[in-house]
């Protein structure tokens, strides 16, 4: 069973967040979820457990205990909704583009 993590301080990394959930049960992955351009953590992941019943105990224990001041939110992960709206991308105007992006307008 996957549990999702929320809240998590940015300091906690994927090696961290496993050994926070270690202590309920043996454990397939822990990730912690990171931006792809800048690599800081996102504030969340997830732990996958070998067993439901120590997933489960794993989600009463921890869900809103604190550690490194933040509150956790920990519960069953749900799967990606594939037909779920995107946020639409942002434009970035009249940028000029190729060769020519490093040009003042001016």
């Amino acid at each position: 069973m996957k549990i999702y993590v929320g809240n998590l301080a940015f300091s906690i990394d994927s090696e961290k967040l496993k050994e926070l959930f270690t202590q309920f049960g043996d454990i397939e992955e822990a990730t912690v979820i990171q931006d792809k351009f800048s690599g800081r953590s996102k504030g969340f992941g997830f732990v996958t457990f070998k067993d439901d019943e120590a997933a489960k105990k794993a989600i009463a224990e921890m869900n809103d205990k604190e550690v490194e001041g933040r509150q956790l939110k920990v519960n069953e992960a749900k799967p990606m909704d594939p037909d779920r709206p995107r946020p639409p991308r942002r434009s970035f105007g009249n940028r000029p583009q190729g060769r020519d992006r490093n040009r003042s307008r001016f």
